[in-house]
């Protein structure tokens, strides 16, 4: 289907659009939240301290998801550039009059939050790779010269969050670009040449280590240190691993009870309302109440793809299984961070963290999921467009 058939095809409108709305994805994404409420009104002691203002993002990310889902979904496309570059804008303001803590400078300070300008480029990105791939006829997908422009969209602000540093988000843009690359259709053989750079970069990183080129910070080695041997150091960089790891093993099948958690109560864990959360549900609800948070992260991934294969545009279904696999990539790294399946860097647990540019981003991504599935053609039959 072209642009402008698409532009005139028959679409929902006015009250219809409300109707049109995916509610599985809705309460789906309000399940999530509400487990993060429950948990961090542990983490509080028994105090909102955390969970309220969770709950008020929550309100307004909803509010924001609403509205991203009545704005037609081709002007996500028309904007997408622009809002590509704003975020590389706030990423370069970050060096100049950006908020510092824990010993990084991520932060725009704008009065009532401080904004995260990576936790918008992990979804701006997403709809600059699915406009381009929108842009580009299927044919070219894989010719050299239009490999290179995505792979640069990719790097640039790659480069500019690991220099803040952050090294999780600076990953997770890697992998969700190199995703959105794989779904437009791009060769494999592109894939491994990456794979074989990659490798050598690990190399040169190692290597790196104590010289006067050294391409991380000292305390990104530890982290590395410690997810290869947690035990040399169980005082010093293994301690969050370690108590992470007693935490959701003492948790056994059904938990130790709603605010029984002790390393919790007694504060082993650190960072417990941000990237340790999932060790707080572990304990306190065990494999089960853990299990039931992944079954609905997955839910949400497959309410996505479903709804993206009865797409008809291009951009439609990139951004929308592009949002899809960012989300997976997000709790994905979480939980295996805090389980020593992957070196610890920073990476909060979508909708139950606390956090607020991270959540409102989110809610953003998913409206603009909803403004595909509301207005996507319904007059010629269900499709998709793939072409590999």
């Amino acid at each position: 289907m072209s642009y402008l058939e698409y532009k005139v095809a028959r679409v929902p409108s006015g009250l219809s659009k409300v109707l049109a709305l995916n509610w599985g994805l809705v309460l789906l994404v309000t399940a999530v939240a509400s487990i993060g409420f429950i948990v961090l009104y542990s983490v509080g002691g028994g105090s909102w301290y955390w969970a309220e203002p969770q709950m008020q993002r929550f309100a307004l990310g909803l509010v924001v998801m609403f509205a991203a889902a009545m704005i037609p979904i081709w002007f996500w496309r028309n904007v997408s550039a622009a809002m590509y570059g704003g975020a590389l804008v706030l990423l370069l303001a970050v060096d100049f009059v950006g908020a510092s803590g824990g010993g990084a400078q991520r932060w725009i300070d704008i009065g009532f939050m401080r904004l995260q300008p990576s936790e918008l480029m992990k979804i701006t990105l997403v709809l600059m790779l699915a406009a381009y791939y929108d842009w580009l006829p299927v044919t070219k997908v894989n010719r050299p010269q239009w490999v290179i422009l995505p792979v640069l969209i990719i790097l640039l602000p790659t480069m500019l969050v690991l220099k803040q540093p952050d090294l999780g988000t600076a990953i997770l843009l890697l992998m969700g670009g190199a995703m959105m690359m794989f779904l437009a259709g791009v060769h494999w053989a592109y894939f491994a040449t990456v794979f074989a750079a990659a490798a050598g970069l690990v190399t040169a990183v190692i290597k790196s280590r104590g010289t006067t080129w050294q391409m991380i910070e000292n305390y990104q080695y530890r982290r590395i240190d410690t997810f290869l041997d947690p035990d040399t150091d169980p005082l010093g960089a293994g301690y969050n691993i370690t108590q992470s790891k007693i935490a959701l093993g003492s948790g056994g099948w059904t938990g130790k009870g709603f605010m029984q958690g002790t390393q919790a109560r007694l504060d082993f864990l650190p960072e417990k309302q941000t990237d340790f959360i999932f060790t707080i549900l572990a304990e306190e609800f065990g494999l089960v109440g853990g299990a039931s948070l992944l079954a609905l992260y997955m839910l949400i991934i497959i309410f996505c793809i479903v709804s993206a294969l009865r797409m008809k545009d291009r951009f439609s279904a990139l951004a929308t299984l592009g949002v899809a696999a960012t989300f997976f990539l997000f709790f994905a790294v979480n939980m295996s961070m805090v389980m020593g399946m992957a070196p610890v860097v920073g990476v909060p647990l979508p909708l139950v963290s606390y956090g607020g540019s991270a959540m409102l981003v989110l809610m953003l991504a998913f409206g603009i999921v909803q403004s595909a599935h509301v207005h996507r053609p319904r007059a010629q039959g269900e499709g998709q467009l793939f072409k590999r």
